[in-house]
């Protein structure tokens, strides 16, 4: 009996989403979905048609082509993008609809009802999550089929791992805005801005979801206690969950410094959790830990972990904007950034502690602005530490300020 093998052939895979998709459609639902539908109608379907592209299914923001030659993707993808770059001039930045896309040539396995599947699909969907808004991202296979064809710029991005893709990829990236046309992105996210995206559940249990997803919304919650910190909602978060993510494009779609993650696993009588802070710019890790519990009553224990990981969190942001502070504007430091760099001092173990360091920033930051509330705080902590003997009030009988001993 022969075997019935699959439908399979050589192909070029065009896949785009809308960058922003979740903030945009937070920001103005009804308005992005309608603007979103008729880019799609009036521009970007008839585009792939005039290249010769098949569409092969979309989603809510975005969509899967076919092109049999890998050069008119990418005139299809450039082409989009600059018509996406002249539809977008003159709206301000957060109204923007921008699009990513990734074009990789492979093979696939083609479905009864022409959909197609397999790693050809999935590496071009990966290029896609990582491109720049408004940019191409291509794979080694298909930019040698449009090197010396087509007058493009190509950035060689080197060789990477795309989640889920067992070889390492080679990428090339390419942008197609008319510069005219693109506008810069000046907006500078907020300090202690940070996004909490869902936790993953290592076990697949889906009855250990909710404990999972409990453990993001509570640190959520717990962060934005944080005085002076700008947090991502929850439902904005969620979106993200189970996608495959770049926190440097997260970071610029949601105007965030920093991306916490991390996982949950069970094990017999024990869960443990894994949790990282990174920073958005530069993809690092700024700190990690990991906690092992036993099992207990659940929402005790998930209490527990938030709280410290909360806590801990809270002390790293203060931390890496104080570092940030002193790396970019080192001479030129604000009163939100001097107030940033006395409690990073306050928060060191005591051992490590420069009380006095840190009443000099405080001090300092006041200067600038007499009512900056972190250094009225911390210059308040600093005080109410030190013994009556090393402290005196100013000619007015109003301010205290510290004395070293031994001083007069």
């Amino acid at each position: 009996m022969a075997i019935e093998r699959p439908n399979r052939r050589l192909t070029t895979i065009l896949a785009a989403d809308a960058a922003g998709y979740s903030r945009l459609v937070g920001i103005d639902e009804e308005g992005t979905l309608d603007r979103l539908r008729t880019i799609r109608k009036d521009l970007i379907d008839p585009m792939i048609a005039a290249h010769r592209g098949r569409i092969v299914k979309t989603t809510g923001d975005g969509l899967l082509a076919e092109f049999a030659s890998v050069v008119d993707a990418v005139r299809s993808a450039i082409d989009m993008q600059q018509v996406m770059a002249e539809s977008n001039s003159g709206l301000v930045q957060d109204r923007r609809i921008e699009f990513r896309v990734g074009i990789n040539l492979g093979d696939v396995v083609v479905e009864d009802d022409g959909d197609l599947m397999g790693d050809g699909v999935n590496v071009a969907a990966r290029l896609e999550g990582i491109a720049e808004s408004g940019g191409i991202c291509l794979s080694s296979a298909a930019y040698d089929q449009v090197r010396g064809k087509l007058d493009i710029a190509a950035q060689d991005r080197g060789q990477q791992q795309l989640k889920n893709i067992a070889e390492l990829v080679q990428i090339y990236s390419i942008s197609a805005a008319h510069p005219a046309a693109a506008a810069p992105h000046t907006t500078v996210a907020p300090r202690l801005s940070i996004v909490v995206l869902p936790f993953v559940n290592l076990n697949g249990n889906s009855e250990q979801d909710y404990f999972v997803d409990g453990v993001t919304e509570s640190l959520t919650t717990d962060l934005s206690r944080i005085p002076g910190a700008f947090v991502i909602a929850r439902n904005t978060a969620f979106t993200f969950k189970g996608k495959p993510v770049d926190v440097r494009v997260i970071g610029r779609e949601l105007g965030v410094r920093y991306v916490m993650e991390g996982s949950v696993q069970g094990g017999g009588d024990r869960i443990r959790v894994n949790a990282q802070l990174i920073d958005t710019e530069t993809g690092a890790h700024l700190w990690a830990e990991r906690f092992d519990k036993p099992r207990a009553d659940i929402f005790d224990m998930q209490d527990e972990i938030t709280t410290r990981l909360a806590r801990t969190v809270g002390v790293e942001l203060v931390a890496a904007e104080g570092r940030r502070a002193e790396r970019e504007r080192p001479n030129n430091m604000d009163a939100g950034d001097l107030a940033m760099r006395g409690w990073a001092i306050l928060n060191q173990p005591l051992s490590l502690r420069r009380d006095r360091a840190a009443c000099d920033l405080f001090d300092a930051a006041l200067r600038l602005d007499d009512r900056n509330v972190e250094a009225l705080v911390g210059l308040a902590c600093f005080l109410s530490w030190q013994p009556p003997s090393h402290l005196r009030l100013d000619q007015s009988g109003r301010t205290a300020t510290y004395r070293p001993h031994g001083h007069h």
